[in-house]
């Protein structure tokens, strides 16, 4: 695949390697606990620890590729990125998330491939980890809410999953479904959206380079409340086409809707590119809050992805096309 190198992000302005390599250790630690008692709310990992787990553990003891795609901003915290989320199937705060997160049932966890593929089928997550290398990929992340944060994911292409189960002639889209539990999800007991939670890319943003599935952050498995245990990254879109905690893949002829664009078209589009020159209909978009800093900033066109993804909208009329 083309990798885009952006300006390295400076030793100064990372986590320092100590308190990275303790939090790395404590973390593991976690995850091999196994069929301990579940963990308190707030805590990162499911209960238990099966196969997936396991697999991606011994996958990040070894050093991963590198790429700081974010022009050399400074990483948002650990602790900034786990405490202040959306997760609306954990509940509706931005503390919801951490502290309902011992809810979320992560173990076991499948995939399921389906529509218009070669290769259909329901393929544990385990099998998926241990398929592809995984990479560090330092991205912006910016929320349709006008703040702002750059993380390090650690996952891969999603192309390359795409690739493997075979593209027929009639793959134009990929829908992304997410986990379904309202027995342990509280927010998916309340009317926020028609649950289960679904997203969706053209067939070339899918195949784009830049767009991954994760599987972890800060060199760690992916915390329950970031969308654990594999989510979709999009850097150059809103964060809630990022869709977490993905259940489901399907690629399909016909365009679909996607859930927020279905339960409020008005403030929600189809595309949801990042464009600091078209404003939500409550709030301006040109300037963000990036979480940890003082002040604001100004919004980049596609996050700062414009050379990777602005020919891909060539022919879309982006102040109406959103």
């Amino acid at each position: 695949m083309t990798c885009y190198r952006y300006p390295a992000i400076s030793e100064s302005e990372i986590t320092p390697k100590a308190l990275f390599d303790q939090r790395r250790k404590f973390l593991r630690q976690g995850i091999g606990l196994g069929a301990a008692a579940a963990f308190a709310p707030g805590m990162l990992f499911s209960p238990t620890a099966h196969a997936w787990s396991e697999v991606l553990s011994r996958r990040l003891d070894s050093d991963l590729p590198s790429e700081g795609m974010a022009g050399g901003e400074s990483l948002t915290s650990f602790e900034d990125i786990t405490t202040y989320n959306n997760f609306y199937e954990l509940g509706t705060g931005k503390r919801d998330p951490e502290i309902y997160a011992h809810k979320l049932v992560t173990e076991p966890w499948a995939l399921s491939i389906e529509g218009e593929v070669e290769k259909s089928g329901t393929v544990a997550l385990e099998d998926v980890i241990k398929r592809y290398p995984l990479e560090e990929r330092i991205y912006r992340l910016r929320c349709v809410e006008a703040w702002s944060m750059v993380i390090p994911w650690i996952g891969f292409p999603l192309a390359e999953l795409l690739k493997h189960h075979g593209l027929t002639s009639r793959s134009k889209y990929v829908v992304f479904e997410a986990i379904c539990d309202p027995n342990n999800l509280r927010g998916q007991r309340r009317s926020i959206l028609d649950w289960p939670y679904q997203e969706a890319l053209r067939i070339d943003e899918a195949m784009h380079p830049l767009t991954m599935m994760a599987v972890g952050l800060y060199g760690e498995a992916m915390p329950n409340q970031n969308g654990a245990p594999i989510r979709l990254v999009v850097p150059w879109k809103y964060g809630f086409k990022s869709i977490k905690s993905v259940v489901k893949i399907k690629v399909v002829e016909e365009k679909p809707t996607t859930s927020w664009q279905e339960t409020n078209p008005e403030e929600y589009g189809f595309y949801a590119n990042v464009n600091p020159e078209v404003d939500h209909p409550r709030w301006s978009q040109a300037r963000e809050r990036r979480i940890g800093e003082p002040g604001r900033r100004k919004t980049l066109m596609f996050n700062g992805y414009a050379t990777e993804v602005a020919h891909l909208y060539a022919d879309l009329d982006l102040q109406r096309d959103y």
